[in-house]
């Protein structure tokens, strides 16, 4: 019964289809049959009769006793080699203290069944142990056998030569149409009798033949891209068709497969020269994030500094205001002790002139005691001393905060922003400190400038920045749509061109109405940027000297959003523009 056909997955995929043209290395099959003849398939007669052949037969008669004798000794060693308990060859073998050895699975699998039997026994020996008994690696033996289970898979991978029946030995070849494997002594007999295909050696033999005329493959038809014997050309699916021979067509693809390594080879450098680069990466992270920490913990170093400087002088000076209190308290407590006991002294002698019975001694001691009459007896009133001043207090610790946060603001690069009034558009308004910009109804009576924007709403801050690193912060109303970022000086004023992000000269973020929409724009070119969260507030970080314009989140974790990377040719001002029912306020 002849074999079905491969199934098209098999097969080469088709090359480009393209017509015959003389000198293409692409021939009918009718002008390759003309000077091909039909060989037979009848297996080769490699009796040896001369002299010669009988030596060669001797030594080869030698090398098969060595190597049935050297099979004997594998096999004797083979049996050393097996588990007693699987019978098979020792895997990851472990040895008991009486010296006999096991798979590690298949002897712990027999401990467990011995664990309720108060005693273990040695499935080889019989030793029993009063306790479960230790299993020692061993590493000797676990090598040995792992390599001769690698030697006997690869011995029983290799394909033998078909003649030497007395011991196996490795064929070099296999012929085609005989479809016999051979070894170097066999496959030199086949040559001298008959000229066949030769190939690697090979078991299957069935898709190198045709599975229709049980034929040899000697063509392939570049129509179909699959190989074809002479009677599929002939007759065939493949007559007419262009065919060529199996080693021409062989060539091309390999020439095919040389160009397609050339591109892969090249990807692969690519990617090891990403890998270097990667590496570089690696290998600059860790000193540029110690660099980094000391600079941050330098920086909370000198803030804890001046938070604990400024804590020591506000208690001190609410200590020196106690101080000054309880003194002016303490002098008015004696100043009042001392008059009541004064008071007490008159009251003592007006009552004892009252008992007196002699009118001449009280009538003159009524003359002395008569001034006292003018004493006033209105309630005593508490005088007004000036307690702590928690006012004062409070601002002096709120001036020192200022202090150090105007400190942080140098140190850190925070720019201290105010928004330009002159170029400020005329639906724009602007409070009074020049931090807040929203849009208006009705517009501004501003004076007219030649640097005011006029078609967009929008405003560009009065600082700039042209070299170094800065920072500043700004906060977007809930509702509405309104922009961040920077943009040149020399940008235009009114036209399409001068909108934010529609031109060369500003790099914009925009933050839409629901609040979660976000895309940078520049170039007249938008970019959504994937965000889940409301952005209200947005960190700003430029670096002019490295060419970055960076964009953060500063919700409940910051986040990054955007960084434009370019190369600055102008100073930068901050830019800000306003929509529908939206306002932007400069943070920091």
């Amino acid at each position: 019964m002849p074999r079905p056909p491969l199934k098209p997955h098999l097969m080469q995929s088709p090359p480009c289809l393209s017509p015959f043209k003389p000198g293409s290395g692409q021939r009918a099959a009718s002008d390759l049959l003309s000077s091909s003849t039909q060989v037979g398939l009848e297996a080769p007669n490699v009796t040896l009769r001369s002299g010669d052949e009988a030596g060669n037969g001797e030594g080869r008669a030698g090398r098969e006793d060595a190597s049935h004798g050297g099979a004997v000794m594998a096999s004797d060693l083979r049996e050393e080699l097996d588990c007693s308990v699987c019978l098979n060859i020792f895997s990851d073998p472990v040895m008991l203290s009486c010296g006999h050895n096991f798979c590690r699975v298949c002897i712990e699998n027999v401990l467990d069944t011995q664990d309720g039997a108060g005693v273990y026994t040695c499935p080889e020996c019989r030793a029993e142990f009063t306790e479960r008994p230790a299993l020692q690696r061993n590493m000797k033996l676990c090598n040995i056998a792992e390599q001769f289970s690698l030697q006997s898979g690869q011995t029983a991978e290799a394909i033998l030569c078909v003649y030497c029946v007395q011991a196996p030995v490795p064929a070099v070849k296999t012929c085609v149409q005989c479809e016999t494997s051979l070894c170097d002594l066999h496959l030199a007999a086949h040559n001298q009798s008959v000229e066949h295909s030769l190939t690697e050696p090979t078991v299957f033999m069935g898709n190198k033949k045709c599975p229709v005329h049980n034929e040899a493959f000697k063509y392939y038809c570049t129509r179909d891209a699959v190989c074809a014997c002479v009677s599929c050309c002939l007759a065939g699916e493949h007559k007419k068709h262009d065919v060529e021979l199996l080693a021409e067509a062989s060539e091309k693809k390999k020439e095919e497969l040389r160009r397609i390594i050339e591109k892969l080879n090249l990807r692969k450098l690519e990617i090891e020269k990403m890998d270097q680069e990667l590496t570089l990466l690696q290998e600059e992270l860790e000193p540029k994030a110690a660099g980094i920490t000391e600079r941050v913990t330098t920086l909370f170093g000198d803030i804890r500094d001046q938070v604990d400087a400024l804590e020591k002088r506000v208690l001190g000076e609410i200590s020196r205001w106690s101080e000054d209190i309880s003194h002016q308290l303490s002098n008015l407590m004696k100043q009042q002790e001392m008059e009541k006991e004064e008071l007490a002294g008159k009251i003592r002698r007006m009552e004892e002139l009252c008992k007196m019975t002699d009118p001449i001694i009280v009538l003159q001691g009524w003359e002395t005691h008569r001034a006292d009459d003018d004493t006033e007896t209105d309630k005593v009133k508490v005088p007004e001393i000036q307690t702590v001043n928690e006012d004062l207090i409070l601002v002096n610790l709120y001036s020192g905060l200022t202090d150090i946060m105007m400190d942080l603001k140098r140190s850190s690069r925070v720019l201290d922003l105010t928004l330009d009034i002159k170029m400020a558009n005329d639906y724009v308004a602007l409070s009074h400190d020049l931090k807040t910009a929203s849009l208006s109804d009705i517009a501004v009576s501003y004076p007219k400038t030649a640097e005011r924007f006029v078609m967009f709403a929008q405003v560009l801050s009065i600082e700039s920045i042209s070299t170094g690193q800065c920072y500043f912060e700004v906060e977007f109303s809930e509702k509405g749509s309104c922009g961040v970022g920077a943009a040149y000086p020399s940008i235009a004023r009114d036209g399409k061109e001068s909108g934010p992000g529609c031109n060369k000269k500003s790099w914009c973020l925009i933050r839409y109405g629901d609040g979660i929409k976000v895309s940078n724009i520049h170039d007249h070119k938008a970019k959504r940027i994937g965000n889940d969260s409301p952005v209200q507030r947005v960190g700003v970080y430029v670096d002019y000297d490295a060419g970055r314009l960076s964009f953060y989140h500063l919700g409940v974790q910051v986040r990054h959003l955007h960084t434009f990377t370019t190369t600055f040719t102008e100073p930068l001002h901050a830019m800000f523009s306003i929509y529908k029912e939206a306002w932007i306020r400069i943070r920091l």
